[in-house]
């Protein structure tokens, strides 16, 4: 194939028409790409202590090519029709990390930039000692959405949420790949945020 197949092709997938994803066709690819990369049926025991009988590993789907701009592109467009006019995206490192920069690529390629940051789990222990990476590029009082890839408890989204208000930046809203229906979308909502996910446990594990 010439470079310049090559470089069409990639154009034609960056460009693909918004109304492929209200039409379910990228939310099906990445469904199936969750299915088989990040499900499966064992024990174990969550970061919220709870015990369960399956677990959703995100990062094995948003650390895949196809996954990674699946992702991003359906989040980016549910950011975008949420009207709440965010300014950039980030959430807690490191499930969130993959998650924030695929929208940011997405969105430079969308003609609306959204740059992307890093909540970390405790400051840094040298340099600046910062608790969000990214800083340079968000302008105070920027209004931002936390994003995360499996929702439980809802604890570590708002422990994100708190962190990035303390650092002077206004949460609008929290977004997930999968919401495990599991009462973290309810907490969420009754702090203040919208919340919404792409998936829920039901339409992974098909109960």
């Amino acid at each position: 194939m010439s470079k310049e197949s090559d470089q069409m092709k990639s154009h034609s997938l960056i460009k693909t028409p918004d109304r492929d994803i209200r039409g379910h066709v990228f939310r099906d690819k990445l469904l199936k790409i969750i299915k088989e990369k990040s499900y499966e049926k064992k024990e174990v025991t969550l970061a919220s202590g709870k015990k369960s009988d399956f677990y959703i590993d995100c990062r094995q789907t948003t650390l895949h090519p196809e996954g990674a701009y699946l992702v991003g592109k359906i989040l980016y467009q549910m950011i975008i029709e949420a009207g709440l006019d965010i300014e950039a995206v980030g959430g807690p490192t490191m499930g969130a990390d993959p998650i924030a920069t695929a929208i940011s690529v997405v969105s430079q390629f969308e003609g609306k930039p959204l740059p992307a940051f890093i909540v970390r789990k405790e400051p840094k222990k040298h340099g600046l000692g910062q608790w969000i990476e990214g800083k340079k590029n968000l302008a105070k009082g920027a209004k931002v959405a936390i994003v995360e890839d499996v929702v439980t408890s809802g604890s570590s989204s708002l422990q994100a949420a708190k962190r990035a208000e303390e650092e002077g930046l206004k949460v609008v809203a929290i977004f997930a790949i999968v919401d495990r229906e599991e009462g973290g979308a309810e907490k969420i909502r009754d702090a203040g945020y919208n919340f919404k996910a792409i998936f829920t446990k039901r339409d992974v594990t098909g109960g």
